[in-house]
């Protein structure tokens, strides 16, 4: 592919990503309120996040392998369509079980969009390229991920239902333009996946276990339980505790988000390159668990703006991390390791905000006391395992000035 191609394909699968995440964003100051109206709170709350959670869970790994045997574009845009139609149905929503449908459908198309977007990507970058492709495709989410609550908070004042509506409205839109524009590419496939047999969403974690990655991937799972307690508990926790308004609530989550997304833009490939991925998520583990913790005694709007916002930018340099080992080390098989990276952050967004929501009904602090545990146990296992199976990632990224296009390995030996 030519770089004028590569360079369009990366607008448009960044605007497809800002628009996903934009939309899963959107929901976040509006939902304590809209569920008032439903005569529901907390615990369905976090179900309804996790529900969204368990189907990128289930199909994340299903849109990989589909992807890698049938190509990444009429996926992403199959997703988008699914996502659209969700989003909508969940504005038009008059009982509490169309809410859970509707977040489950705007999941499942979630899982195609996010799943072979991170595929495409490695598919049109040289190992080199990589950590760029993923910063600016993670850049995307967050930015998605910041406007989305501003949107939501301010568009609130025309309509409690008008921010769901025009999040499907735009996601149809963009699956018209990815038709149109989106390149087509061939997966890169050492042999034709039609020869293998298809495998069930148990199979395929199974044989996770065997990938190099499999710690890192324990690894999604664990940091994606400890962030979706705080990204979820957050709203309930400020309406709840300092009776803040959708508004309010909207203006510390883009804030955040804002700060994050313009460092990630312009620094996190230099980070990348000098200190290695590895040692970019353990440094900002344990930012994310002290801001966590933070939360619980700070007072005032701009202390929380400030503490939040610390919170999101860690974050922010975590998740384009994590996604870029996974794909160095994956070679040849990218629609199996995004889907499973998908999955196992799913799986980690799912019992995270339906154990934040219970929890939450018994005190406000304990789901972010829960939360920095699980990020500083994280932490350790990355680091001990990266001691003893991975040593390299914990030295400068050598990995990233080397010119040839051999996958990372570990010390299986240890």
């Amino acid at each position: 592919m030519s770089q004028k191609k590569k360079k369009l394909a990366l607008l448009i699968l960044m605007l497809n990503m800002f628009i996903t995440m934009g939309g899963v964003g959107i929901i976040i100051p509006i939902l304590p309120t809209y569920l008032h109206k439903f005569g529901v709170g907390g615990e369905v709350y976090g179900t309804l996040i996790a529900v969204f959670a368990f189907a990128q869970f289930i199909f994340s790994p299903v849109a990989g392998n589909l992807s890698d045997r049938l190509g990444r574009k009429k996926f992403i845009i199959g997703g988008l369509i699914v996502y659209g139609v969700a989003q909508i149905f969940f504005g038009l929503a008059s009982e509490v079980w169309m809410l859970y449908l509707g977040r489950f459908l705007s999941g499942v198309g979630a899982a195609f969009i996010m799943t072979t977007i991170m595929a495409y990507v490695a598919d049109i970058t040289t190992l080199q390229e990589r950590g760029k492709g993923m910063g600016l495709i993670g850049a995307a989410i967050s930015l998605g991920f910041m406007i989305g609550p501003g949107l939501g908070g301010f568009l609130v004042n025309v309509n409690l239902h008008f921010p769901f509506f025009l999040a499907g409205s735009i996601a149809l839109i963009a699956s018209l333009l990815s038709f149109i524009v989106l390149p087509n590419v061939q997966p890169q496939m050492k042999e034709p996946m039609q020869n293998k047999t298809r495998e069930n969403i148990i199979t395929q974690l199974i044989r996770s276990v065997k990938t190099p990655y499999f710690v890192i991937l324990i690894v999604v799972f664990t940091f994606s339980f400890g962030i979706s307690n705080f990204q979820s508990t957050l709203s309930m926790f400020l309406t709840y505790k300092f009776d803040y308004s959708p508004t309010d609530i909207a203006i510390v989550i883009t804030v955040g988000g804002f700060s994050g997304v313009v460092l990630q833009m312009f620094i996190i490939d230099r980070l990348f390159k000098r200190f290695g991925e590895m040692k970019v998520i353990l440094v900002n583990l344990v930012v994310a668990a002290f801001a966590m913790v933070m939360m619980i005694f700070v007072g005032g709007f701009f202390i929380i703006l400030s503490v939040a916002t610390l919170f999101q930018i860690a974050t922010v340099f975590i998740r384009p991390a994590v996604n870029t080992l996974i794909s160095k080390f994956a070679g040849n098989e990218q629609g199996f390791a995004a889907g499973m990276n998908n999955a196992y952050m799913s799986l980690g967004n799912m019992i995270g905000p339906a154990l934040a929501g219970v929890l939450l009904e018994w005190h406000l602090s304990i789901p972010f006391i829960l939360g920095a545990g699980i990020l500083l146990g994280c932490f350790g296992l990355a680091y001990g395992w990266s001691l003893k199976k991975a040593p390299q990632l914990l030295r400068s990224s050598s990995f990233n000035n080397d010119k040839t296009q051999t996958p990372l390995s570990y010390n299986e030996s240890n």
